[in-house]
């Protein structure tokens, strides 16, 4: 019995070592070549799919430069002020997020910066198991240190969901403001970086109490964001 154990455990672990291979392989290829999907995307496009098996996300690639800076720092504002600073988690954060959850005793606030929300919807869903949660921290170490923060902005920008079917920030200048995602101008911006926490919900109620509050709040922030060069 326990020479069986001993063989299922080692099968395991050879099992995990293989996951963190082939995430990695993905992370050091996707450092010099765009994703043409993640695993949001791919979950995202099954859900539409249900309902209308014709249908297709909206989402198309623009490179770092061809996104506005005030896009940029509007969502350091909103999701991770500390981007630049930290290593890929912010401890601090984290444990405000905790506090204000065990408070309210549900969830209410999240503390993923930006490196651990792009690892997650790169390659993860989005359940809160314990195990998702340890994976979503080693693929966040590796683009930490495999990928530079313009790359890891670049990427996250151009990969969250911004409404039902719709990723990445032309697709969603577009939808929203008929416009590219290079000519976003402070205010729009700021509305679609207070739409990060509940997309689909904000798409449908874009003159929702809580996301115009969260939306100021973003504008009065962005001026004091410094972004990736």
């Amino acid at each position: 019995m326990f020479r069986l154990l001993g063989k299922g455990l080692l099968l395991l672990a050879a099992l995990f070592l293989f996951m963190q291979f082939w995430y990695l392989g993905h992370v050091l290829w996707w450092k010099a070549f765009d994703p043409a999907s993640t695993a949001f995307m791919e979950s995202g496009l099954a859900r539409l799919q249900e309902k209308r098996p014709e249908a297709e996300l909206r989402h198309r690639w623009v490179a770092y430069a061809r996104i506005s800076i005030h896009l940029k720092r509007a969502v350091i504002a909103a999701e991770d002020s500390k981007f630049l600073a930290h290593e890929g988690f912010d401890w601090d954060g984290m444990e405000t997020a905790l506090e204000k959850n065990l408070q309210r005793g549900r969830i209410v606030a999240g503390g993923s910066t930006i490196s651990q929300q792009l690892a997650k919807n790169l390659f993860l869903s989005a359940s809160k198991n314990p195990f998702r949660k340890l994976q979503e921290a080693v693929i966040t170490v590796m683009i930490e240190q495999l990928w530079s923060k313009r790359r890891i902005l670049e990427v996250y920008l151009n990969a969250i969901e911004w409404g039902n079917g719709i990723y990445g920030a032309e697709a969603a200048a577009r939808r929203y403001f008929k416009g590219s995602a290079a000519s976003l101008g402070p205010g729009e911006a700021a509305h679609l970086a207070a739409m990060i926490p509940n997309p689909r919900y904000y798409e449908r109620h874009r003159s929702a109490r809580g996301l115009q509050k969260r939306q100021g709040t973003i504008a009065a922030r962005m001026g004091q964001v410094a972004v990736p060069r």
